[in-house]
């Protein structure tokens, strides 16, 4: 079963705070930056949940995760990255631009008829060599 698109997105960044929280655990970062970086995290989980509009706090907190803990930027979700746009993209090549472009596409298409999107499984199709079977 498909979940949906704020959802995954979600979670992925349930996932995220998971990473943040061992970093600190792990004393790698100053604590009372984190501490406090965490809170506002905590607050972008609870924002974006009632009101998924309201993306310019993810965008800034997911480009302070490059800046601050360069360490763990590799294990940031790329689906995140797309998610809140703006200056994420940045972080992001312009082939795999493309690729989320055309999956929002594909995304918007089974909304507008009304068909149900798997946004993971849609991902895994494009990201499939040329030639090779997308059905």
């Amino acid at each position: 079963m498909a979940i949906s698109y704020l959802d995954h997105h979600l979670a992925l960044l349930a996932h995220l705070r998971g990473t943040l929280v061992a970093l600190g655990e792990a004393e790698q970062v100053a604590d009372e930056s984190h501490a406090l970086f965490m809170e506002r995290f905590d607050e972008l989980l609870a924002t974006l949940a009632d009101r998924p509009e309201d993306s310019h706090l993810g965008q800034e907190l997911i480009c302070q995760v490059f800046q601050r803990y360069p360490q763990i930027a590799h294990l940031v979700p790329r689906d995140l990255l797309w998610f809140f746009g703006g200056d994420c993209l940045h972080f992001m090549p312009d082939e795999e631009i493309a690729l989320y472009q055309e999956l929002d596409e594909r995304r918007f298409e089974a909304e507008a008829n009304d068909a149900p999107f798997d946004w993971n499984r849609e991902k895994q199709l494009l990201a499939l060599p040329e030639g090779s079977s997308r059905h």
